[in-house]
């Protein structure tokens, strides 16, 4: 029964898989042939698309801000452990963000040199940064670090989730779902189920947003694909290829670690992660490949004491990946609308990107949809989000290959004294 469910889980987001690539192929193809073609007559019609996609933009958004709060106090008040099963938690927590850590890293140092020998026209560029309404966002700076540091408390934490002061609210609400676990256990309960149910309706509201995806790509590729011509099938597919080296690449450092650190046969290594792998790529899904992983930490002599602790965290919270297409995807937006970057914005990015990837849910492309708040507070246009789900589809099938890796490769390293 379990393994037919996640047939039809996979089914259903190959299905949504190819209605997303079709939309993105359409828009791209259709804005080409409409940048080839001299004629006044049709001349407002990426004016006319554009609405279309920001309307779509602005559904992502709004979920934004309940379903963080929800994943993060249903997180801390709603998973009690004690004894060994609590040690185990805590050291499987730590090894997430050290993992984490150095993904986000990694990917601060690859891929600015990588993404800068991308040839993009600036004058198409700017065309397309002054037809946005991001323009005034784009300008806007950062604000000096003494009030970046005052203002991560909030005095008012519904005015910070009106401000988007995202890093604000979350602590905030990381305070309060900690506060939780001090009052008596019915009340705690209560706020828990209360939150899991915002979460379970967000994630609805998602799925509803999805389902409009084709559609909401299609509106933001088409005046894209207008404004850049040609050229924007060489900038995107670039990007792709960029963005899927740089996270095989930190795959293949998953090996070594595996067998040298966690003591695992080579051979039973890739024997056990390749089929786990297989379907994460295919479904772009690591809850999808949650049976999967199971059975290969088995094939490795991973105990279930330990595997069922580490992996239903890992497909929680853990997106090992997430920071390398999400942070790169932010440097590409940054080039393609024309804006530099300097190193402290670029470290602020990889950092922000790397925390918010343990709140980011568990679908496909499901990174992107938590990335508006460093977008809004770098002033980097939000739009570029649309852009990147339109290219999502094949940088987010070599994420979740990593990120299933990654959660082989944990079980193996706690483990390690055990076996």
């Amino acid at each position: 029964m379990l393994y037919q469910l996640f047939n039809n889980t996979g089914i259903q987001n190959m299905n949504k898989s190819v209605r997303i690539l079709l939309g993105l192929g359409l828009g791209l193809i259709g804005g080409i042939w409409f940048s080839q073609t001299d004629t006044t007559t049709m001349s407002g019609l990426p004016e006319i698309i554009e609405p279309v996609g920001t309307l779509w933009v602005n559904a992502i958004r709004m979920t934004v801000i309940p379903l963080l709060m929800a994943l993060l106090v249903t997180a801390i008040a709603g998973q009690k452990t004690a004894g060994v099963a609590a040690q185990l938690g805590g050291k499987t927590i730590a090894l997430f963000v050290l993992m984490v850590v150095a993904s986000s890293f990694y990917t601060l140092l690859a891929a600015p040199p990588l993404l800068s020998l991308l040839n993009i026209d600036p004058a198409a560029s700017a065309s397309l940064l002054e037809s946005s309404n991001a323009t005034d966002v784009a300008n806007t700076e950062l604000p000096p670090f003494r009030d970046w540091l005052v203002s991560l408390i909030p005095t008012n934490p519904i005015r910070a989730a009106a401000d988007n002061a995202i890093l604000s609210l979350m602590i905030f609400t990381g305070l309060f779902a900690a506060a939780l676990l001090k009052i008596d256990e019915a009340q705690r309960n209560a706020v828990v189920v209360f939150f899991t149910g915002i979460k379970d309706a967000m994630f609805v509201l998602i799925g509803w947003i999805m389902a409009l995806a084709p559609i909401g790509i299609f509106a933001l590729v088409f005046p894209l694909a207008a404004t850049l011509g040609v050229s924007a099938i060489s900038v995107l597919g670039s990007f792709i290829v960029i963005a899927a080296g740089l996270i095989v690449v930190m795959t293949l450092c998953l090996y070594p670690i595996a067998i040298i650190v966690g003591r695992v046969p080579l051979k039973d290594f890739i024997r056990a992660v390749a089929p786990v792998q297989i379907i994460g790529f295919s479904t772009r899904s690591s809850l999808a490949a949650l049976p999967a992983t199971f059975a290969a930490t088995e094939l490795l002599g991973i105990s279930t004491r330990v595997s069922g602790v580490v992996l239903p965290i890992a497909v929680t919270l853990f997106k090992f990946a997430s920071p390398i297409g999400r942070t790169a995807g932010t440097y590409f937006i940054a080039n393609l609308y024309g804006i530099d970057l300097n190193v402290y914005e670029m470290f602020v990015i990889a950092s922000a990107i790397g925390l918010f990837s343990f709140y980011s849910p568990g679908i496909p492309s499901g990174g992107l949809l938590i990335m508006a708040p460093v977008y809004i507070s770098l002033g980097l246009p939000v739009e570029g989000i649309g852009i990147l789900i339109a290219i999502d589809l094949i940088v987010d099938m070599f994420i979740t290959a990593a990120n299933v890796t990654a959660n082989v490769t944990a079980c193996a390293l706690l483990s390690r004294d055990e076996r």
